[in-house]
């Protein structure tokens, strides 16, 4: 398959899966390209739709929840945009099958790392607000985040996971979760942290992965608690 064959695939895959038709189809390119890549990649639109996404989501979350203060809003806004959720939604839409890597990169099995399928759901969202505007790029992640958004729990003591890892251990008087980096891997601009989280004998130890070291401890706290809901008390 030529370079030309497989630009053409990705338009129709991202028609597809996300309903939208780029006028510049060089933006998706773009953004589906790794830094591994080419120096022409998807960092500098993964700025712009972070941004882009932090926005909308708190625009969404101040519409449906009228009655939620701030720092109700502010949680739940953790909860929906965070590495592990783009991660899982970029494999749900198969981002993983389309990144364009550098040869280093396919090697290392860098289109399955949660870092670069978030970092490139960003970049997607990036691209499409500059091809299609404010609007175009709000109904993306509308659609990207609508069954996230209806089940978010509604509760004002929505918190991350180390928060309430946290209270848990607190609350049966144990000490509290001990973090460890584990590994280190990968460039400057594609870091992927592995730490482990330990809460001593109750629980084995877990571990969790993300493009920052707090993200991958937010990724091991949840791990942590999900083993802890399925012990006996």
């Amino acid at each position: 398959m030529n370079t030309d064959t497989e630009a053409a695939d990705r338009v129709r895959w991202f028609e597809r899966r996300l309903d939208y038709r780029f006028t510049d189809a060089s933006l998706l390119e773009q953004a589906l390209t790794h830094s591994s890549a080419s120096r022409l990649n998807n960092e500098r639109l993964e700025f712009l739709g972070d941004a882009v996404l932090g926005f909308t989501i708190a625009r969404l979350l101040y519409e449906a929840r009228p009655d939620a203060a701030e720092g109700d809003l502010t949680r739940a806004r953790a909860a929906l945009v965070n590495g592990t959720t783009l991660a899982e939604i970029g494999r749900e839409l198969a981002i993983d099958t389309r990144i364009i890597l550098g040869k280093s990169e396919v090697q290392a099995g860098g289109a399955q790392r949660g870092s670069a399928l978030a970092d490139t759901l960003e970049a997607l969202i990036g691209a499409v607000f500059l091809d299609g505007g404010h609007a175009a790029a709000e109904r993306l992640v509308e659609s990207l985040f609508a069954d996230r958004l209806n089940a978010l729990p509604r509760t004002p003591d929505l918190k991350d996971a180390k928060s309430r890892l946290q209270e848990w251990v607190q609350q049966r008087g144990m000490k509290p979760p001990r973090y460890a980096v584990e590994r280190v891997r990968g460039s400057d601009h594609a870091r992927e942290y592995a730490v482990t989280c330990d809460v001593g004998e109750l629980a084995a130890p877990t571990r969790g992965t993300g493009s920052s070291r707090r993200r991958a401890e937010q990724d091991a706290a949840a791990a942590m608690l999900g083993e802890l809901a399925s012990e006996p008390e």
